[in-house]
């Protein structure tokens, strides 16, 4: 069973999640309107990143939606979680902040973003967009917004280094539809400057070992394979970090 087709059955089961009404005040203009996270059983509170100017140490700002905050998991558990003890291991003094949010479609990651940025970050990994093809919202419109996104991140933290996460969308929208959605990643960060990471989910969808009842939101142990999944694109800018 693909991604996809889990998320799709999912999305249809579960219905709307909560409104991500936080920190829409004074943001960027979005592409589309985002009231729910078909992925979410229910919404969570944003929270300030924490730490991040007085930590000492450089921030891994990873901006998500539910499988970032780790819906269905002790905090300690969500893959952003996995990436610190990963960077800890590894000998990495960076501090690895998890701002997912159910709730929240590629306009919704963009109206907090300025929010999300008013503490430095040295990283800024973007997780979403799965549930702007959940919902079947216009491609070119999700393109534009994750185009905004990097383009903020970068006004906003010029050092900073951009990682844009591959998404995938349900395949019952047509063949078109999946192909432009899963092309809008590649050409966004190609044209704007961000590093591409795999995939999120794979190795993690449609097995059922790996997620949790809902069929989408991973297990611990698939939040283990999701962080694997981030390290190798992670990796190297926590390298030069610690030159």
């Amino acid at each position: 069973m693909s991604v996809a087709a889990c998320l799709l059955a999912t999305a249809c089961a579960g219905g709307e999640g909560a409104k991500d009404t936080a920190a829409r005040a004074a943001a960027p203009a979005a592409v589309g309107d985002e009231r729910a996270d078909a992925m979410s059983g229910a919404a969570s509170s944003p929270e300030a990143p924490r730490g991040t100017a007085t930590s000492g140490r450089p921030t891994v700002l990873v901006v998500g939606t539910s499988l970032t905050a780790g819906l269905g998991l002790d905090p300690d558990s969500a893959y952003p979680a996995v990436l610190q003890r990963m960077a800890d291991s590894a000998g990495y003094a960076v501090r690895v902040v998890n701002a997912g949010l159910s709730g929240e479609t590629s306009a919704g990651a963009l109206r907090r973003l300025e929010w999300l940025l008013r503490q430095p970050a040295a990283v800024v990994m973007i997780e979403t967009g799965a549930n702007d093809g959940l919902r079947g919202l216009d491609v070119d419109s999700t393109r534009a917004n994750l185009t905004a996104i990097v383009r903020e991140v970068k006004r906003a933290l010029p050092a900073a280094a951009v990682l844009l996460v591959q998404m995938e969308a349900p395949p019952n929208l047509g063949d078109d539809y999946t192909r432009r959605f899963r092309e809008n990643y590649p050409l966004v960060a190609r044209r704007e400057g961000a590093a591409l990471v795999p995939f999120l989910l794979a190795g993690v969808a449609g097995d059922r070992r790996l997620n949790q009842a809902d069929g989408i939101h991973p297990t611990e142990a698939g939040a283990r394979v999701v962080a694997r999944n981030v390290w190798p694109t992670l990796e190297p800018y926590l390298a030069r970090l610690a030159k």
